[in-house]
Order: C-alpha cells, then structure tokens, then sequence
C-alpha cells in the first residue's frame, strides 16, 4: 500500500489499482479526491470535509463512493443517491478493496465552552489509521498512525503520549496546516525523541 500526503489532514492510499482518500477538507488541494474510488471522511470540520473537493472525486468517477458519519452523510447523500454510506464506532466494511475498521465516536475538547461533535477514526487493511480529530487508541497493534500534530485541540505532550500509548511502528505527520516552518524542527525533534516510534513528516505529494 502506497501513502500520499495531501495538504493538512488528507492522504491517498493507493493499492492494486484502487484509491482511497481520507480527509479532502478546504485545506487540501482542489483536486485531492481526484482519482478516489472510494472517500472517508472522519467529521464535518471543514478542514476535513469539503463538498466540493467531495464533488470533484464522485463526479469525476462515477463508481466512487463515500463512508463517513451521519453528520456528513445527511449534507451530501441527496447528491449522491446509493453511493453514500454511513458509519460509526465498531463497524466494518470494505470499500474499493480496502478493508476499513471504524474507531472513535467524539471529537476531541476544543473548550469545554463548545460542544463536542462526532468524529471517527479509520484503521485501513488493519495498517494505517487515521483517527480525524482526536486522540483516539483504537486497541489493535497500528503499523502507520496518522499524527494530529498541531490543532487548536491539543498540545505536544499529548501528541507524544498518544503517539507512547498508540506504539505504532512509524507515525506520519499530519494536521499540519497550521504549524509553522519555524516550529517544524521543534516537532519533529520531541516527537522524535520521546514518542517511542519513527517519527515521519512528509511535504504535500510525498510518498511513504
């Protein structure tokens, strides 16, 4: 399975001729679920969901589908008839040939002034996982975790324990828009050095 970093919080995976894209919110590229044929979106923050970079994977393929949560799925289902599924905590299912494992069901606090929505994590081929918007464990050995690195959620210490409770083999960065190129080394040094795995940042279109 190849892995392409998108801008921010979106990825490409790609196997056996099939693509899967997680994530294609406003931070991504305009044409980043172009190709998908299949699409999992982890919440409705519009740095993960976009409809129209949903728009531009589904028109584009017509066979494409997408899996995401209720909160999403009631925005673009109209649009889309039979090729929307929705999902939460504990289901599984395989699409375009990947098998997907759903984990989480809370966003994580932003304040406790503002109400929590849902969010999901996804576990592909029993490898990548990509939680969204928390620091959700899901209980099973991971060989890739997807690292929220900078949000206006969480601190680096979390990041660190999260990736020490995970124990992935490697973490990949993302989540990443929002943290400067000053910071960049400071990350990657503490993430590094006391998350206890191989710690990888990757540009937009880099592979892994």
């Amino acid at each position: 399975m190849k892995l392409t970093k998108k801008v921010h919080s979106c990825v490409r995976l790609e196997k056996d001729g099939r693509t899967l894209v997680i994530d294609p919110g406003t931070f991504s590229e305009p044409d980043a679920a172009a190709g998908a044929d299949a699409i999992l979106v982890t919440h409705e923050h519009p740095d993960h969901f976009n409809e129209e970079r949903l728009r531009t994977g589904l028109d584009a393929n017509p066979a494409a589908e997408l899996w995401t949560l209720a909160s999403v799925a009631d925005q673009v289902s109209a649009a889309f008839p039979g090729r929307v599924h929705t999902v939460g905590e504990g289901d599984a299912f395989t699409a375009a040939g990947f098998e997907v494992q759903v984990h989480g069901q809370l966003h994580a606090v932003i304040h406790p002034d503002i109400p929590r929505i849902t969010n999901v994590g996804y576990l592909v081929d029993g490898s990548v996982f990509h939680p969204g918007d928390a620091l959700t464990v899901p209980g099973v050995p991971v060989d890739t975790l997807l690292l929220p690195v900078m949000a206006p959620w969480n601190k680096i210490s979390e990041v660190i324990d999260y990736v020490r409770e995970v124990a992935p083999r490697r973490s990949v960065d993302v989540h990443d828009a929002l943290l400067t190129d000053l910071a960049r080394p400071i990350y990657d040094r503490q993430i590094g050095d006391l998350g206890g795995a191989e710690h990888v940042r990757l540009a937009p279109g880099d592979q892994a």
